[in-house]
């Protein structure tokens, strides 16, 4: 079964950090905002497609090192980019995850964080923040920073 994640960013911020979702297929629009979502979990599927809206936007990918981005079927119309800093140009399937981008981006902005740089931008955040302090009152760990954490299978 499919699920459908919709988010929208409108002159914002929106965060979807952790083990948030179990969708395959999300659809993200975002005019003059920014917005990150978290791949890292456990229970997400290995093929995901993301079809992107964006006008004047940032979407932030927290990912694992060995996800494979796909970008062929994103149009660009204006100014934009995907900065990556180890993306893998030579065209091999990566052993991890696949994520799929379509859509179109004006003026726009995509940004891989792999490894460590997605752990850092997961814990500097104010769900991180709570979500340790929820983790020490329950006597549990936090699962933000490391989704593979809190999984279980």
């Amino acid at each position: 079964m499919s699920l459908t994640e919709r988010i929208h960013c409108d002159h914002g911020l929106v965060k979807h950090l952790g083990n948030w979702t179990e969708a395959d297929r999300f659809e993200v629009k975002a005019r003059h905002g920014a917005a990150v979502l978290d791949l890292r979990s456990p229970g997400l599927p290995d093929d995901i497609e993301i079809h992107l809206d964006m006008d004047r936007a940032m979407v932030k990918l927290l990912v694992d090192d060995d996800t494979a981005i796909d970008h062929w079927n994103l149009i660009w119309t204006a100014r934009g980019k995907i900065k990556d800093s180890t993306s893998s140009s030579d065209g091999d399937k990566a052993a991890g995850r696949l994520v799929h981008l379509s859509g179109s981006a004006t003026n726009s902005e995509i940004r891989i964080h792999r490894g460590g740089i997605a752990l850092l931008s997961a814990m500097f955040s104010r769900a991180y923040v709570q979500d340790v302090r929820r983790a020490h009152k329950a006597g549990g760990v936090p699962t933000i920073d490391d989704p593979t954490r809190g999984h279980t299978s």
